[in-house]
């Protein structure tokens, strides 16, 4: 990894189904991740993928990215919703990657997480064992 190196972008398909194992796994069943009724009672679109899980794919990107390499920070804020249609075809959220920095056995890259076109993760950025 070099200073300024642009990284392959990832694409990953979101679905209902996926919000459903998230939830599971995280314990996090806020019915605004599964129920449209819900969701748009609180002023939502629709169902929205978890923050934690859209943050976990941009984490997913950084290890295609290093080969596995060890995260030593991973932070953003969570910007907007990733809304998730209750279809076959899911949403996709495309992942990004800058080289910033390379020091003292650190690289750090920063990130880029759309959905549509439009970012859904504020000044995300990774930082792994170079």
């Amino acid at each position: 990894m070099t200073p300024g190196d642009a990284l392959e972008p990832q694409r990953y398909v979101v679905r209902r189904a996926d919000l459903v194992r998230y939830a599971g796994a995280s314990g996090d069943f806020n019915p605004i991740h599964w129920s449209d009724r819900v969701a748009t009672s609180v002023g939502l679109p629709g169902v929205i993928a978890h923050g934690m899980f859209t943050m976990a794919l941009a984490a997913r990107a950084v290890g295609t990215w290093t080969d596995g390499a060890e995260v030593l920070e991973l932070g953003c804020k969570f910007t907007n919703p990733v809304v998730v249609p209750d279809d076959d075809d899911g949403v996709v959220i495309d992942v990004g990657g800058t080289v910033k920095d390379v020091a003292d056995g650190r690289a750090t890259i920063a990130l880029e997480v759309t959905c549509a076109g439009q970012k859904v993760l504020g000044m995300p950025k990774a930082v792994v064992r170079a």
